[in-house]
């Protein structure tokens, strides 16, 4: 076997120390090498695992907050309707108690405008019994020739007058 072994070049005696260089090699590669490699490498499994997480938590934190303006956006729009809606009620109360007020007003002008009216019918009424009365008395004076008690003249002129006027 010598010749074998020497062709091949196999020594049991090399390959032990091969071997036991080969797992002394791998131990204080295991020790100084494959460990921190591996320490190194969990935690930055760690590091992506926690971005990740605190991803997931961010956009959940997101999501909160997009649901909270859309519940305050929401609210804003039923109280912008609550407040046009009440806008519309007061301007129609409003508008209401206007035309109210003008009406009282346009009655009153008008009610004002037919005392007025009455009254300046009242004074013309009398300035025409007045002229009559004058025009009467000129004219009995002119058909008798003679003077009448004035006075006596003027009441009966007036009594007709009276009637006259009640007649229409």
């Amino acid at each position: 076997m010598d010749g074998f072994e020497a062709i091949i070049g196999v020594n049991p005696w090399t390959a032990l120390f091969t071997l036991l260089n080969m797992i002394i090699t791998f131990l204080i590669l295991g020790k100084f090498l494959f460990k921190p490699v591996k320490k190194m490498i969990d935690d930055r499994q760690k590091e992506i695992d926690d971005a990740y997480a605190e991803a997931d938590k961010a956009k959940s934190d997101a999501q909160e907050l997009k649901a909270e303006y859309q519940r305050h956006l929401d609210s804003a729009k039923s109280e912008r309707d609550d407040i046009i809606k009440e806008a519309v009620v007061t301007a129609g109360k409003r508008s209401d108690e206007i035309v109210a007020e003008a009406r009282r007003d346009a009655d009153a002008i008008r009610d004002k405008a037919e005392r007025d009216i009455a009254q300046e019918k009242k004074k013309a009424m009398n300035e025409v019994k007045s002229s009559i009365a004058g025009i009467s008395l000129e004219i009995a004076e002119k058909v008798c020739e003679k003077e009448i008690d004035e006075g006596k003249h003027r009441a009966l002129i007036e009594d007709f007058v009276n009637k006259m006027g009640e007649a229409s």
